[in-house]
């Protein structure tokens, strides 16, 4: 999730695209671009046996820390907004939890950002963060019995 126009709030579509490129996804495992959709998503990830996040998340920490939250450390709310817009991750997690249509587990990895200035590129600090955060991906896949397998030189897609 994540929006590629506010610097490191882009984090966890940078890690997606990452995984995207340099490793074979396992059947089972579909990679969802959800960017700033909101409620959008609840076709998408609704009766889903796991859900994993990548995003940027606010802490307190020092930039870069890594955060993992799995089970009820995820937070389920429904916020105070403004506007429809502002929905995040926790409405829409709210909202499959009321219909019944949760995912079996979730698990949200992710970093403190540094800045989340106008930008679409990350942070040095965070860039030097990111592989990181793909191996947190690629590690919590394996756990679940989805283990990637990172692409060869010859298997690697050529950038245009």
């Amino acid at each position: 999730m994540g929006n590629i126009l506010l610097q490191d709030e882009g984090l966890g579509i940078r890690a997606l695209e990452v995984l995207q490129h340099d490793y074979e996804l396992p059947p089972g495992v579909e990679l969802l671009d959800g960017g700033t959709t909101g409620m959008g998503l609840l076709d998408d990830i609704s009766r889903r046996r796991h859900l994993i996040v990548l995003d940027a998340v606010q802490t307190g920490a020092p930039p870069g820390t890594p955060v993992v939250m799995r089970g009820e450390e995820v937070p389920v709310y429904f916020g105070i907004r403004v506007t429809p817009h502002q929905l995040g991750l926790s409405d829409v997690l709210a909202t499959l939890e009321l219909s019944g249509e949760q995912p079996g587990s979730v698990t949200v990895l992710g970093l403190v950002p540094h800045s989340l200035e106008l930008s679409l590129e990350l942070s040095g600090a965070i860039e030097a963060k990111l592989p990181e955060l793909v191996d947190l991906a690629v590690s919590e896949l394996t756990q679940l019995g989805y283990a990637p397998t990172k692409k060869g030189p010859d298997t690697l897609i050529a950038e245009d």
